[in-house]
């Protein structure tokens, strides 16, 4: 096969980035485009296998991302999704380098961020286009030799032949030019020392690019002050480490600690209920579900997905591979519960038993849905309780559409919003803001101690006139029986 060399290099006229297209990137930023974008790279950011780059004086942040370049081999203007793929000459390895540090600057154009000089390595072999299936490759990247991208081009959002007409509806594609084609999960960031290594290849390992290198290199000369000058926070270092877990940075959001999980479940949810009703709270219940596990009690942190009806323009923008349900089930974490907007449409299902195990296995502590669920009794088999309205066995789009995650949404009658606490067992399941769930669960508590000593007292024969509730003389002694208790 031919090699990427100067003469490859010096046709470049444009190089053109998608910014997302793999579902494991789109879930991993928590978005889903419906159609591609893009920015212009520099050619002067090209460079040959075994080129070393260098992350700029006074960064920190020098991000990798493993991509797919296709190289336009005759100039494309308007042409048609089915002939594009006959303008691209080749695909290779590319790594699409940039510095976080200095993406506040540059508004959306990426320029400063990714333009530097080679940053955007290519090669080293071309694999011609015509000898290959593009939606049978392989990307895989390497980080000081640790396998940390593998993904294949079979689901992507925007398949190539699509990214080249798109871009051929308004500038002409010249012979020579690259396009990036979007990395896949897993992309992280490089300090100076570290090797880098992107290999593209045919799923079945016919064809391969050989691996493409690049050293990092610590730079010397620093920032003028007529310039930007690199800034990063906590949100570019979660941006570009790919999770706060990986940057080494606190989880956000409400905390659900053991200590407050332990005593929310060690409470009635009818207390639950009645306090909250105490503090003005009368809409936090989700009503109407019927649960797989009535045996069990779950408390976590809500996630939410929410669906719309159908439409079948819509269902086929987002209906399809790694959708908003699918990315809510692949991101729930440990001990979470997955609450579902479906608009109590009880006429299919939300969630079947793939999906269902594939949450349980992540560790989410229920599913919840005001929909139905498919594969009953497959479902209602799992360890993990599901609530939902009804069994039903049609598919997802004969009603909804999954439409997106992690957003304020309805479910049973209740509003539902990420971070919620969410306590559910056979008596009923209850919403309850994380703000006021420490001060709640005390007078729980504190309510149930008083309600075992009515009940004590009306045991023993007791009248409940005046005992429930208490009056001042009924205080009393249950001051006297509380302190003898504590003894």
């Amino acid at each position: 096969m031919e090699q990427v060399n100067g003469d490859t290099l010096a046709a470049a006229r444009k190089v053109i980035a998608v910014h997302i297209n793999y579902p494991s990137r789109a879930a991993q930023r928590g978005r889903t485009p419906a159609q591609p974008s893009y920015f212009l790279k520099p050619s002067s950011s090209l460079a040959a296998s075994g080129s070393p780059v260098e992350r700029p004086a006074g960064c920190e942040l020098l991000g990798f991302e493993g991509e797919i370049a296709l190289v336009i081999g005759k100039a494309a203007r308007r042409v048609s999704m089915e002939d594009a793929w006959s303008h691209v000459s080749a695909v290779t390895a590319s790594n699409d380098l940039g510095v976080y540090d200095l993406r506040w600057a540059d508004k959306g154009s990426n320029l400063r961020s990714k333009g530097g000089d080679g940053f955007t390595p290519v090669g080293p072999a071309l694999i011609p286009a015509d000898a290959v299936d593009p939606s049978k490759l392989r990307i895989r990247t390497w980080h000081n030799g640790n396998l940390v991208q593998d993904d294949t081009t079979e689901d992507l959002l925007f398949p190539f032949a699509r990214l080249v007409a798109d871009l051929s509806q308004l500038l002409t594609l010249e012979e020579g030019d690259i396009i990036l084609t979007g990395t896949p999960a897993g992309a992280s960031v490089a300090t100076p020392g570290d090797v880098l290594e992107v290999e593209v290849g045919t799923v079945d390992g016919t064809f391969s690019t050989g691996r493409l290198v690049t050293t990092v290199e610590e730079g010397t000369t620093a920032f003028a002050d007529f310039g930007a000058r690199p800034k990063v926070d906590d949100l570019q270092r979660e941006e570009a480490y790919g999770s706060r877990e990986a940057a080494g940075l606190p989880a956000v959001g409400p905390a659900l600690s053991p200590e407050l999980k332990a005593k929310l479940e060690s409470v009635a949810t009818a207390t639950l209920s009645s306090q909250m009703r105490k503090r003005g709270l009368n809409n936090v219940s989700i009503d109407g579900l019927q649960a797989t596990r009535p045996d069990r009690r779950v408390v976590g942190l809500a996630r939410t997905l929410r669906y719309v009806p159908n439409r079948e323009d819509l269902f086929k923008t987002h209906g399809g591979g790694f959708n908003a349900q699918k990315r809510a089930i692949d991101s729930v974490n440990e001990g979470e519960i997955l609450v579902m907007e479906a608009r109590g449409e009880k006429g299919t299902g939300t969630v079947g038993d793939i999906l269902a195990l594939r949450a349980q296995v992540r560790g989410a502590a229920a599913i919840i849905t005001d929909g139905g669920v498919r594969d009953h009794s497959a479902v209602a088999d799992l360890e993990m309780p599901t609530y939902f309205a009804n069994p039903h066995p049609a598919v997802l789009g004969r009603r909804h559409i999954p439409w997106d995650t992690d957003i304020t949404i309805a479910c049973g009658g209740a509003t539902v919003q990420p971070g919620d606490i969410i306590v559910a067992d056979s008596d009923g399941i209850l919403v309850i803001p994380p703000s006021i769930a420490e001060e709640l669960v005390e007078d729980c508590i504190q309510q149930e101690k008083e309600e075992a000593f009515i009940f004590e007292m009306v045991k023993q024969g007791n009248s409940v006139d005046g005992l429930y509730p208490m009056n001042s003389e009924w205080q009393a002694r249950y001051k006297e029986w509380e302190g003898s208790a504590d003894d």
